[in-house]
């Protein structure tokens, strides 16, 4: 089966995932795991060994795993010089293209861990990092303020209209704890780890 992508061009693109995983604080095994696979497969697809790597679904599911989007893998990946040179002696229009703000960063706001209920995901005295208004995925840390101003780390299950579904807390992370949504203010997703 040919190949339409050049060796150069995976290992770009690669490196790129890599560069976003450790963005996320994220190690291959973890990130391999979220989506469903080994640190070597995802090893395989940083290193651009992989088949499948230009593939959208395949994106979509590696960078859904490490909670970024294909949109800033494409942006880490830098341009793709797909120009070819134009023969001597010929003419033609050149075009600097259309100029590209990105967004604003995120408000990222951080929290200190005081005990373990979420060990060994993340023990006490870890800092976690955190994105309000961006929502978890599934078994990704979450904060949750309450309505009465407490603030609660867990790991994010599911959720209704009515309940959120999270682990962790005072019985640890084999625990489900249920909260009613009318007693949550917002809920955030951790975005990273900072560990000391």
């Amino acid at each position: 089966m040919p190949r339409f992508e050049s060796d150069e061009d995976a290992r770009r693109l690669g490196e790129a995932l890599a560069a976003l995983r450790r963005e996320a604080g994220l190690s291959q095994a973890e990130a391999g795991l979220r989506a469903g696979m080994t640190s070597q497969g995802w090893g395989l697809y940083e290193s651009g060994k992989r088949s499948g790597l230009f593939r959208p679904d395949v994106q979509r599911r590696l960078t859904g795993a490490i909670g970024t989007t294909v949109e800033a893998l494409a942006l880490a990946r830098g341009p793709v010089d797909a120009t070819p040179e134009p023969a001597a002696g010929t003419t033609g229009l050149a075009s600097a293209g259309r100029g590209f703000t990105p967004p604003p960063p995120a408000a990222v706001r951080r929290v200190q861990l005081s005990n373990d209920d979420l060990a060994p995901w993340a023990a006490s005295g870890v800092v976690l990092e955190y994105e309000p208004g961006r929502w978890p995925r599934r078994d990704q840390g979450c904060v949750i303020e309450m309505t009465g101003g407490e603030t609660r780390v867990r790991l994010y299950d599911r959720a209704d209209a009515d309940v959120l579904v999270v682990r962790g807390g005072p019985g640890g992370l084999g625990s489900e704890e249920r909260i009613a949504r009318a007693d949550t203010r917002s809920v955030s997703a951790v975005t990273a780890r900072l560990e000391r």
